[in-house]
């Protein structure tokens, strides 16, 4: 579903070069590394949002998407892939219902509830954003990529803005989902735990992704 061939990306220095990895059906990828090693920089790459200096990207269907139109690679952001950031990137003056009505109305998928329970947000779910917590707003914005059904996910740092027992019961909700569905996860993480529960784990490091 995902591959990467010969990948290479630099903004003032090298960040890393010829990297190549497949990523199947139901299956998890860790990717581990120091600050600033370039493991967000990957992610951007793999899905859509930064094409990369050198290489190629396939995502399902799609042979190299960096030749694609702009319409076509809109397409693969709005059904295929999800993105879930650092920062949650919510909208502010809403509340927690609307952000997920937003998600549900574009790629024309109804809300699951059991999804919000699972989350622990059910509760706060009609709050508005600045009412929420830093924890809350970002399973929040889980909730919001979880409900486009996306074939592939993108996480980098997921679990950073919570504590150790929602952060693993958090991730839990994500690994059902890439179980149920068979879709695809890339993860970033420092959170070498976490890491040990995807099917493939690696780390970035001297301009290498080594498999660990």
């Amino acid at each position: 579903m995902l591959k990467a061939i010969q990948l290479t990306h630099r903004f003032e220095n090298l960040l890393y070069e010829n990297l190549n990895f497949e990523v199947f059906s139901g299956q998890s990828m860790a990717i581990l590394g120091v600050s600033g090693s370039g493991k967000s920089t990957i992610l951007n790459n793999l899905s859509t949002m930064l094409k990369p200096i050198e290489g190629r990207v396939d995502i399902l269907e799609h042979k190299d998407i960096y030749s694609l139109s702009n319409a076509q690679l809109l397409k693969i952001r709005r059904y295929d892939i999800g993105i879930i950031f650092q920062s949650h990137y919510l909208f502010r003056g809403f509340s927690g219902m609307e952000n997920l009505k937003v998600a549900s109305i574009i790629s024309s998928n109804d809300l699951d509830e059991e999804l919000l329970r699972d989350l622990g947000i059910l509760e706060v779910i009609y709050q508005n954003i600045g009412e929420l917590s830093g924890g809350q707003q970002q399973r929040l914005s889980i909730a919001r990529v979880l409900t486009k059904k996306p074939k592939i996910i993108f996480a980098d740092e997921p679990t950073g803005n919570l504590d150790k027992e929602t952060a693993q019961s958090t991730m839990k909700v994500i690994f059902e989902y890439i179980r149920k569905t068979q879709g695809v996860l890339v993860l970033a993480t420092h959170d070498e735990k976490i890491a040990t529960d995807c099917t493939q784990m690696f780390r970035l490091e001297n301009k290498r992704l080594n498999r660990i």
